[in-house]
């Protein structure tokens, strides 16, 4: 029990870290969530016309989660766990909902795109490309960010508890759905506007990501 309280306390310390909000902050002297959509994430900063700090921060959200598993990976094999994998998916769950909900911010986050790219690259490594695969296909066709990330993490819910390792203990199928459905629900006006046909897209010329 200690483990697992340690490791899904680190893993929501990292999650939470706002790198979006705290780059702008650094750099520009602004606040991110007074900008555009409001959102925290790199898709938001990147058309706040800070594209560096937009790829910075994609990078350091997509790092944070796959830090937050790997930590839980150490922890769950220095204690000696029967099934270290139910450890890292939840540490995965934390982080995730960590940087939706930030306990810094108020618990108004980001999207948890990046993040979870993050989680499950070293958690299931397979599916991190399967999904990515999907995501820079969809992107490349439609330009539209929220469309590919719906999709990629719609997907995920199928890629993630088929490329995992060995039989799945109820927990941990349950975090590898829960992430994905999370970031769908998180991207529910972006689905208002798709629907409506008003949704942004990312011109190739100003805004290519």
């Amino acid at each position: 029990m200690p483990t697992y309280v340690t490791a899904l306390a680190l893993a929501y310390l990292l999650g939470s870290i706002p790198f979006g909000y705290l780059l702008v902050r650094a750099f520009r002297k602004e606040d991110i969530r007074d900008t555009g959509s409001g959102n925290i994430g790199a898709t938001n900063v990147i058309r706040s016309g800070a594209k560096g700090l937009g790829f910075a921060t994609l990078l350091l959200d997509l790092l944070k989660g796959s830090a937050a598993v790997l930590l839980a990976q150490h922890l769950a094999l220095r204690a000696g766990l029967a099934d270290p994998f139910q450890l890292m998916t939840l540490a995965a769950v934390f982080a995730v909902v960590a940087h939706v909900y930030p306990v810094w911010l108020g618990f108004k986050g980001g999207k948890g795109v990046a993040t979870s790219l993050g989680v499950f690259i070293p958690l299931v490594p397979l599916a991190a490309a399967s999904i990515l695969a999907v995501f820079l296909v969809l992107f490349l066709t439609t330009r539209i960010v929220s469309l590919a990330s719906i999709i990629a993490a719609a997907s995920l819910c199928f890629f993630g508890p088929y490329f995992a390792h060995g039989p799945l203990s109820t927990i941990t199928l349950a975090g590898l759905v829960f992430i994905p459905l999370l970031v769908i629900a998180k991207h529910h006006q972006n689905i208002r506007r798709l629907l409506n046909g008003t949704e942004h897209k990312f011109s190739k010329k100003k805004e290519a990501a």
